[in-house]
């Protein structure tokens, strides 16, 4: 999985489903813009440009690189492989087409969609603070900036949030886009199950509201009390409400055998899907990410877990070591309890903005796109006391705090964070690797290099040099594009910079109302930005602020010339585009080779059912196993590997949840590494908001043979009952 850079965590089912969601905005026959939000840890410079590439051959030069961003909400829960730069393949094994396919898929489909669902329409912005849903991780850090600079704002990071609402002229809202900071680390790096962490479970959160409210209720107190929206199960009537007959109706549905199914039997079955209506758009609700650099969900602070003590506030360890130094969420010690908490407090805010949202967009589409060499990039800076200065960026390289982690998932040896020394040991082993020159040692001071990643370049380049900056506007509202993660005080100097470029351009274009938000972890990965003063401590953000000290003024320097050229109608020179890595990639991934059961089980038979006649209260957790086959084999996309069916009438089931929800969890296991047999076990909480009535699981999957052929299956539980409580 990618994120935590951890070898050991390796997908092993679905907490909930991934997904790409897009808007487009156009001016009629004029220019247009099409921002993705993607559940991902962060966009891939290769994902954007093969997804350009299919735009292109589909659309011709309608939507190219410069009007197209892909944004990551930055989970640390989804797949690795996608990236094409060494060192982001290293713990996945190298690269993984599937995944990589799999992206480029789904962007693509998501794009197609909102340009058929092109239509007339209004946007509407609007902001507000959001207090309890994240944290500084690195306060000593952000501590080194001025004292007046800091003096200037409330919090130690940014607690605003930034909606659009997009309103269609006919079907009224279709959706709404939020920028907020926090990290998408809510799940920990021994979570195993694929997630859209805390900003994923936001998006479903508010799409499932706004499918059951519409506009027509602000009242999220219509939530269960487990938080979640009411779901489509209280859409269908009821007619069962007797206990003993309910029971008596359950014991008549057994288990059935596993059988053959068709490829696209579960995507028919998915709740979502059946609930679409052909001829509206479907509400969409993105919860992006912006300057989360050293923005942590884990909002109660940092432990030492053998001591249950605060972690030492400069390096983050425990006596010493890191190891043992972890962020709490606001569920500790349950991951999913942190994930719902902080996903639902970012979507309770986005109503609430939603439902207020006024002040109406308008003005011109355009954007602004370039490509520029990072690694000796010349900045000119002011002096304090008049004057200027030339300085360079430098050849990206890794410091030794960046090995040390954060307190939302620690590294592991002796490394520790605000370490601007390292130690002769691991100095050895570098040397192993790449010796870093005098030149590239001094040019990143004080980061002592543990990896010089912009200078190795064997099988292939290990680090980006070549980076995109974007600029997309829709009237007063600016999308600033970063490929990276830029701290609190990186990203309000930036987004400070490129304000008062435009307001103060003397054109009148842009007024006391422009709104600019940073788009993070955007059309490609270069890791965090930190400010100068940030980069002197060596915590984890700046050991990992790749380009040198001077990243940030970097990036300020060319994003005021994007500003610049964008309020005067000027061009601006593409630059040398990054490099297409595709043909060079390695995989060390093993492939399926077979999936075989038990003699005498059919693939998708139970292998643990519900116990006979059993009845369950909401908020317990029913659990089935099945006996099935690698996940691998069929990714089922837009279908699902698990379902929860409702009996409705005598013998009709209808699908109530499927492992796109947050209350239903999909686990694959096989006894062995080396086994070709293998379990899928299901388990439901029961949400509160579920009605009582007769229900069951169902499994579907895929399986290989020896041969390769792909064979479809499905297979379902005993009925149960769920019964409401006394």
């Amino acid at each position: 999985m990618m994120g935590y850079a951890n070898a050991e965590q390796i997908a092993s089912g679905i907490h909930f489903r991934l997904r790409a969601r897009s808007f487009i905005v156009a001016e009629p026959q004029g220019k247009r813009v099409v921002f993705v939000n993607l559940d991902a840890c962060m966009a891939s410079q290769l994902v954007t440009i093969k997804v350009i590439e299919r735009l292109k051959a589909r659309y011709g030069e309608l939507y190219t690189e410069q009007n197209v961003a892909i944004s990551g909400i930055h989970t640390h829960a989804g797949p690795g492989g996608y990236l094409q730069y060494v060192v982001y393949l290293v713990t996945s094994l190298g690269f993984v087409r599937q995944s990589f396919d799999v992206l480029v898929d789904g962007i693509e489909k998501s794009i197609i969609q909102a340009h058929e669902n092109l239509r007339p329409g209004s946007i509407f912005v609007n902001k507000g603070e959001l207090l309890d849903a994240s944290v500084n991780r690195s306060p000593s850090a952000y501590l080194n900036n001025p004292a007046s600079e800091r003096r200037k704002h409330k919090y130690d990071v940014d607690k605003e949030m930034t909606l659009l609402k997009f309103v269609d002229d006919q079907w009224g809202p279709v959706g709404s886009f939020n920028w907020f900071a926090t990290h998408g680390t809510s799940m920990s790096r021994t979570n195993s199950l694929i997630s859209g962490d805390n900003k994923g479970a936001a998006a479903r959160f508010m799409e499932d509201w706004f499918e059951k409210n519409g506009i027509k209720s602000s009242d999220t107190n219509e939530s269960g009390s487990d938080g979640l929206p009411r779901r489509v199960s209280n859409i269908i009537p009821n007619i069962h409400d007797d206990n003993n007959k309910l029971l008596e109706l359950a014991t008549s549905f057994r288990s059935s055998p596993g059988s053959p199914a068709t490829q696209t039997m579960s995507v028919a079955r998915c709740v979502r899907g059946a609930l679409k209506q052909a001829e509206k758009p479907g509400f969409v609700s993105a919860f992006c990410q912006t300057n989360c650099g050293d923005v942590s969900p884990n909002v109660l602070g940092a432990f030492c877990t053998d001591t249950d003590l605060p972690c030492d506030f400069n390096h983050s360890t425990c006596g010493g070591k890191n190891e043992l130094c972890y962020g709490r969420g606001p569920g500790y010690p349950d991951e999913f309890e942190s994930t719902r908490i902080i996903g639902e407090r970012q979507f309770r805010k986005a109503v609430d903005l939603f439902e207020k949202a006024s002040e109406q967009l308008k003005g011109e589409v355009d954007y602004r796109h370039t490509y520029i060499d990072f690694s000796q990039l010349e900045v000119t800076l002011t002096k304090v006391g008049g004057g200027s200065e030339v300085v360079k960026t430098c050849p990206a390289a890794m410091g030794f705090a960046f090995a040390a982690g954060t307190t939302d998932g620690p590294g592991a040896f002796d490394f520790k964070q605000g370490d601007d020394q390292g130690n002769p040991f691991w100095r050895l082993v570098r040397d192993v690797l790449k010796t870093p020159d005098k030149k590239q040692v001094d040019c990143q001071h004080p980061k002592p290099i543990l990896l010089d990643t912009g200078e190795m370049k064997q099988p292939y380049d290990w680090a980006p040099s070549v980076l995109p900056i974007q600029i997309l506007r829709i009237g007063q509202f600016v999308i600033l594009s970063v490929p990276g993660e830029f701290t609190t005080m990186s990203g309000r100097r930036l987004r400070n910079a490129v304000k008062t470029v435009l307001t103060r351009s003397g054109n009148g274009e842009f007024g006391s109302n422009t709104h600019v938000v940073i788009a993070g972890l955007t059309n490609t990965y270069s890791q965090y930005v930190a400010t100068l003063e940030e980069y002197q401590v060596q915590r984890y953000e700046g050991a990992s602020t790749l380009y040198g000290p001077h990243t940030l003024s970097a990036y300020i320097q060319e994003f005021q010339k994007l500003a610049t050229a964008l309020i005067k109608g000027q061009p601006v020179e593409a630059g040398m585009p990054p490099p297409d890595l595709l043909q060079k990639q390695i995989s060390l991934l093993t492939q399926v080779i077979m999936d075989s059961t038990p003699a005498g089980k059919n693939f998708g038979d139970v292998s643990s059912d519900v116990p006979a006649n059993s009845t369950f209260k909401r908020g317990s957790t029913v659990t089935v196993v099945f006996w099935s086959s690698c996940p691998r084999n069929d990714l089922l996309t837009e279908g699902t590997f698990a379902l929860v069916e409702m009996l409705q009438g005598k013998d009709t089931w209808t699908p109530m949840y499927d492992d796109d929800d947050f209350c239903l969890r999909f686990k694959w296991s096989r006894p062995s590494k080396l086994s070709p047999q293998s379990k899928a076990t299901i388990e439901w909480i029961i949400p509160s908001s579920s009605s009582p009535g007769v229900y069951r699981i169902r499994h579907f999957g895929a399986s290989k043979g020896l041969m390769g052929s792909i064979r479809h299956f499905t297979g379902s539980s005993s009925a149960f009952v769920v019964a409401c409580e006394n």
